[in-house]
């Protein structure tokens, strides 16, 4: 039987330009299959990945849940006889997904290339900065003052007791950057849902999951195997990298609970019991939980810095931006956050509100380009276990026919 094969050959140099350059040097001797320990063995990868990019399938790829399977462990690279890098191209092609099904297009398309940098720093610089304009807020607090309210009148204060000027511009910035975010992320993930399950067999399966069956059987044991990092414990080659993710993921879990935790302590209880209002104090055990999440942020980064420039040092990772970017992002988030703390517990407002300035920025930065940047993953990555989950189950195989 005869295959007619329409190669796209925009989508193997864009892999190539991600990372995946070696991707040709491939041979098809299944030795990364066989290395990998977390390749299933009824439908094996990254082999079949590797076809796909070579005889260019962007379509196939694009809707092949075992590209987000593949944790980018290292150990077929390592074993790879022809330097082909598997793993590399496996994350170039990840990268390209990621931006073919970002909206808005000139956003993601903006993420790919370190030519962009300048633009992706300094429109959300400017968007705060504005907004710091706007708001009136643009005075540094007496050293005093500073220590009692710390940023929380970094926007300017007023007496509406129903919602802080602080917060409302905050609010306005942060929750436009979330909202692009999420729905770049709800079309991203519906689009890869959709060919993820074209390429089924379901003509013998009469029903489907409801949405609380779907998240009890599929996406709550994903989310809660993601978290214990059962497959990454499973790599071997570049088992430190587990040593920085992990730390790195907690941290955010815990940053997300105090960031829940200020906004109702301040926003909500705080409309009755104004004296809620200011910062979290030092002897709070979330502030603690804070402070500790934000040293374990600080760790699992440097930590695959680390890792990453061993690799490239080793030649078996490229230099690219699209590795760096989302590091870079993080760090920043961490380091600026940390210090801007540290600076209010010292009392200096004037450097103070530089930092939290440029951290803030930051933030922006991390929310926004979550879609576009390798941080995607955490989305992806959880639709592709849950996927996963559920062409193994008995909606799609009908043990009838077993």
């Amino acid at each position: 039987m005869s295959m007619n094969v329409q190669p796209d050959r925009e989508f193997i140099q864009v892999v190539k330009e991600a990372g995946g350059d070696t991707l040709k040097q491939c041979y098809q001797c299944a030795t990364c299959s066989v290395a990998c320990p977390i390749s299933p063995d009824d439908s094996p990868f990254p082999r079949k990945e590797m076809i796909y990019a070579q005889w260019g399938l962007k379509d196939k790829l694009m809707s092949d849940p075992d590209v987000f399977l593949c944790h980018h462990c290292g150990d077929c690279t390592a074993m790879c006889p022809r330097g082909a890098r598997p793993s590399e191209v496996l994350s170039a092609i990840r990268a390209y997904v990621y931006t073919n099904l970002g909206w808005p297009q000139s956003l993601a398309k903006m993420c790919t290339s370190i030519k962009n940098l300048p633009m992706l720093v300094g429109i959300p610089a400017l968007v705060v900065f504005v907004m710091w304009l706007i708001s009136g807020g643009m005075q540094l607090p007496g050293g005093e003052h500073f220590a009692k309210v710390g940023y929380q009148q970094f926007f300017g204060h007023w007496d509406f007791h129903l919602l802080s000027k602080n917060v409302l511009f905050i609010d306005i910035i942060m929750l436009t950057a979330v909202g692009i975010a999420v729905y770049s992320l709800y079309r991203g993930i519906t689009l890869m849902w959709k060919g993820m399950a074209s390429s089924l067999d379901q003509g013998g399966v009469g029903y489907r999951p409801g949405m609380v069956q779907f998240v009890k059987e599929f996406l709550w044991p994903s989310l809660v195997e993601i978290v214990q990092h059962k497959r990454f414990e499973e790599c071997k080659e570049n088992h430190s990298r587990v040593r920085g993710h992990k730390p790195l993921m907690l941290a955010f879990i815990g940053l997300f609970f105090v960031t829940i935790y200020s906004m109702v302590k301040n926003d909500v209880f705080g409309i009755f019991f104004p004296s809620l209002h200011g910062p979290i104090s030092m002897w709070n055990p979330v502030k603690w939980l804070a402070n500790v999440a934000a040293v374990a942020m600080i760790f699992g980064i440097v930590v695959l810095w680390q890792n990453r420039k061993k690799m490239e040092a080793e030649g078996t990772a490229r230099n690219t931006f699209y590795d760096w970017f989302y590091i870079w992002i993080i760090a920043a988030v961490g380091v600026t956050g940390l210090a801007a703390e540290l600076l209010r517990i010292v009392s200096i407002p004037s450097l103070g509100y530089i930092v939290y300035y440029v951290h803030l920025v930051s933030v922006v930065m991390l929310f926004l380009y979550l879609p576009y940047s390798k941080f995607a993953h955490i989305v992806y990555r959880t639709t592709a276990y849950a996927f996963d989950r559920y062409r193994q189950s008995a909606y799609v195989k009908n043990p009838l026919n077993e």
